[in-house]
């Protein structure tokens, strides 16, 4: 292939795997294109099944090296970013009053959260009250 449709297929790669939910399988492929093709404008491989051979062998060897890692380093950075669950403990503010097993409005770190009484005694509005646990986005809370 000329070289200049191995960048192409390099970046149009690289751009699928931007818009996707990714586990970056696309990302090796299109970097292995893009070295293709340079290796291919310099001349160095010129037999196009030469050049399928590296595109395969690389896009195959890079993927099964960095995938791993890469995943790696990405997962100790998101958990340096705190969770909902971390919300265990965190002291609200009621915005409306709250019967027991009732569900309202309150405000914790500046964001309005759906909660759920889960104590025995009504709770009224502006009182604090402790979070005692985290079920997808609504917080489980009782009087401190």
């Amino acid at each position: 292939m000329i070289w200049w449709y191995w960048m192409l297929l390099g970046i149009g790669l690289l751009g699928v795997e931007m818009v996707t939910p990714g586990g970056f399988y696309i990302l090796f492929f299109g970097l292995a294109a893009l070295i293709i093709g340079g290796l291919t404008g310099l001349g160095i491989a010129q037999a196009e099944w030469l050049q399928w051979l590296l595109f395969s062998g690389l896009s195959i060897l890079s993927l099964l090296v960095f995938r791993g890692p890469l995943l790696a380093w990405i997962k100790t950075k998101d958990k340096d970013m705190p969770t909902v669950d971390s919300m265990v403990g965190e002291s609200a503010i009621l915005l409306e009053d709250l019967v027991p097993g009732g569900t309202g409005k309150a405000e914790l770190h500046g964001t309005t959260w759906t909660v759920h009484n889960a104590g025995q005694a009504p709770m009224k509005k502006n009182q604090r009250c402790k979070v005692e646990r985290v079920e997808g986005l609504a917080l489980w809370i009782a009087a401190e």
